[in-house]
Order: C-alpha cells, then structure tokens, then sequence
C-alpha cells in the first residue's frame, strides 16, 4: 500500500473549491472526506515523484477533513490536533495574512520562526490566519544538480509535524526567489551566461524548475489555472487583493533590463488597479531597501556595463535587487503611486536576512520579513546595518547621481529598527485600517513581538 510522503496541505481556497496538494511513495487513489462531501482522485507521476491535487467542494463553514490512500486512513497523524478547511464568509470583507521568506531547513542560532507559529496556532492561542504566504526561498538548491535532490530538499523542508499540521490546515501560497534555483539567479546576463558554461546546467536549471512547478506552484492556482504563462499570481480576500509577483524567472537580461518583460508589466498595472481596500504587492526582492545600499545598487548597475570586472563585486555583495535591474525600481514605483482606491498599498518581500518596516507616506509601506530560518555573518549584518545610516544617504545618492542614475521619485524613511533574527509577520487588515505585526524567536521557540506599526 502507499504511503504518505508529504501533505496533506491546503492550498488555494475559494467559496467553490479547495485545493490540495500531497506526496506519497507509491500510485494510490487518494480520498478526502469533509462532512458529507468526499472527492477521490488518482495520483499522477512527474520523474518518479507521486502528487495528487485533490479539489474538493468544501462546506460553507470550518469542517475537519480526512485523507485516505487506497481506502485506508492516512490523515490525521495520531496525536495531532484535526486538520480543517475553513470557506470564508462572502460578507467577510477583512483579511489576515501570515508571510516570511528564506527557510533553510538546517539548525541556526535562533529557532525556525515558521515552527514557532505553527506550535502556537496548534494549541489555538489565536485564530488562524486567512492565508500564509511563502515569499522566496523556501529551499537552498545552490549545491543540488539532481530532480531527486531537490525532491529531498523539499521532504526536509515540509516534514517537521507542526509545520506539516500548520500548512494542512491554512491556506498557502509559494513564490520563488533564487535559491530554489540557484544562488544569484538570473542576477544578470554576465551571471547566467557563466552558468551556462558550466556541465549540467541544463539539466540544474529544469529540475529546479519542474520541482518548484510540482512542489510550490501546483495550487496557487484555481484548478482551472495550474498552467501559467508566468509564474506571477493574484488572491483575492475580502477586500484586499495579494499580488504575489515573479521576480527571477522572467527577468529580462539582454537589452534593456528590466524585472519582467512589457506584457508582464502590462497585466500588473491592470491588476493593481482593482476595486479594493487594500492592495499588498508580495515581491521576494524588497522594494526599498536602506537608502545607501540602494543608491550602491543603482550606482553599480551603471559600472558594470562599463566595466564589466564590477560584475564580479555586484554578485558578492548580491546587489541585484529593485534598483540594480534597469529602470524597474521606477516601474514598480509607477504602479503603486497610480493606485487611488485602496486604503493602504504594501509591498511584502524578503530575501535580506532583516526583518523591518518603511515608510513612504500613510498608507505606502514596504513590509520586508527575512529570514524564517536562516542567519546572516557579522560582515554582511553591518553593511546592512549601514545602508540605514542616514549620514551615507546623501554621499550614496550623489554618486548615483554623478553617474548619470536619475533622481528617485519617492523618499521613505525606517519605521522600526532592522531586526536580524527568525522572523515571521502578520499583515491584518480590518474595514480600511491596517496594521502589521513583526514576532521573532526566542530561544524556547516561542515568538515575542519585535515591531508593528498601524499603516493607515
């Protein structure tokens, strides 16, 4: 009989369907059961990988459900507490979304702060948010080649039991960064051309791919939707819209950089325009981050196309972000300042391995939370730390400028002091007010808070 691998976790949830994704070991007819409703699917097959993508039509309240593999019970584990599938009320306009990036499933200093939630949401000592989303980084691929290893990057990454309970029972959304591929992904032309060189790249490059396809993105979408033309998406919750946006696999290198080619910016500025009260743009690449390292970032976009040996300095400090590919941090800056209807606009990210609040005007907030289980040397910590130094604002910003870096549109200023431990944030949205929520760990693996700020 089969058993199961990984699973069951509850992915895209509306009032029609939900979806679920799990592994087994074996080909199996998997069953769900939910009150009186059950649906019974076959597994399907990707390199010897076992899936099945139940979608079940839920109940119009929260119901425990059940998994069965070929008629035997396989969900829930003993001992723990039921997983359920929860439809929102159509007249329930609010919306609490949990999100955190970079989760490396080794041991660091501090303990992983995506367990930490998962044991408190386990025991009930607060309601369970409407959506968790993983933005980046939910695997490091750098030193894998092979589909197998990162199936097992995958197995270490989901198999600790609250967090398999926590994503069974919440409904999870997953966007990449680099390290599902490889470290500095797609950074620039000069990066991948080097990449392609290497033996096996190819090969590294689709098994990545085909895994974060089967592992992460079967369930982002609808049932109707698993086949994208890009990886970028759209939830909607209530009244706020998520736009979780592909911020490495689109990326255009040749030309004129830019984060995602015309038609991609084109559906994103449409997107952004929707009837909503609040609109959260998730990007695994933070928009703002500290003045003096995005002005060094601008800065050394310029220098290395005219010395290309800058490409080298570029990738060691991984200066690739917003304002490092073209005129995008422009764009994206763009979009959100023609948005008018919603209350607030956040833009969520990762990927920086600090954890902080900034602020643009009330109402406009970059919200960056990084990393869930990861850590950062004493070297990097500082430059990070520097790149907040308001006295290196004005040098950075004038060597932009003496470059030829046009003038940003847009300040923005620290809202909290930068956090470098596990992390994990709660975005919670009630009629048109906003308020977020930074916790991190401490060394039993409870959370405490760390910072918040109301972002009306």
């Amino acid at each position: 009989m089969a058993s199961l691998i990984l699973g069951p976790q509850l992915r895209r949830v509306t009032r029609d369907q939900a979806v679920l994704w799990l592994q087994t070991d074996a080909p199996a007819r998997v069953t769900v059961r939910i009150g009186e409703a059950s649906v019974t699917v076959d597994t399907f097959e990707t390199r010897g990988v076992h899936v099945a993508l139940p979608v079940i039509t839920p109940p119009k309240m929260t119901m425990q459900y059940a998994v069965e593999l070929d008629g035997e019970p396989v969900w829930p584990l003993p001992g723990m507490p039921p997983s359920v599938i929860t439809v929102r009320d159509e007249n329930d306009l609010d919306a609490t979304i949990v999100f955190g990036s970079c989760r490396e499933a080794k041991r660091h200093p501090d303990p992983d702060a995506l367990i930490a939630y998962a044991a408190r949401a386990m025991v009930h000592e607060q309601p369970l948010p409407d959506l968790l989303a993983l933005i980046g980084d939910q695997i490091y691929a750098d030193d894998v080649w092979s589909f197998a290893e990162y199936v097992e990057l995958y197995r270490q990454a989901w198999s600790e039991p609250h967090v398999r309970w926590l994503l069974s029972t919440v409904s999870t959304v997953m966007i990449f960064d680099d390290h599902e591929i490889h470290d500095d992904w797609n950074s620039s032309a000069a990066w991948l051309a080097e990449m392609r060189a290497r033996p096996g790249w190819e090969d590294h490059l689709g098994a990545g791919l085909e895994s974060y396809w089967l592992f992460q993105h079967l369930g982002n979408e609808p049932a109707a939707k698993w086949m994208p033309d890009d990886w970028s998406f759209t939830v909607d919750i209530g009244r706020t819209r998520l736009i979780m946006l592909d911020c490495r696999g689109s990326r255009q290198l040749t030309g004129e950089r830019r984060m995602f080619p015309q038609a991609q910016w084109d559906r994103l500025r449409e997107q952004a325009q929707a009837d909503c009260d609040h609109l959260v743009l998730a990007s695994s690449l933070p928009w703002l981050l500290g003045p003096a390292i995005h002005h060094a970032e601008s800065a050394m976009e310029v220098l290395s196309h005219r010395y290309p040996k800058m490409e080298m300095l570029r990738r060691k400090y991984d200066l690739e972000h917003w304002s490092a590919v073209g005129h995008s941090f422009d764009e994206l800056t763009e979009v959100v300042e023609a948005v008018n209807r919603p209350a607030t606009v956040s833009v969520i990210g990762g990927d920086v391995h600090h954890s902080y609040i900034a602020k643009v005007r009330p109402g406009l907030h970059q919200i960056t939370c990084s990393p869930l289980n990861n850590s950062v040397d004493a070297k990097m910590r500082l430059m990070l730390k520097m790149g907040w130094w308001r006295p290196l604002f004005g040098p950075a910003a004038l060597v932009a400028r003496l470059l030829g870096v046009p003038r940003d549109h847009i300040d923005w200023e620290l809202l909290t002091k930068p956090y470098f431990g596990n992390a994990i944030a709660t975005l919670t949205h009630r009629g048109r007010t906003a308020r977020v929520l930074l916790e991190g760990t401490r060394p039993d693996g409870t959370l405490y808070p760390v910072a918040s700020a109301d972002l009306t």
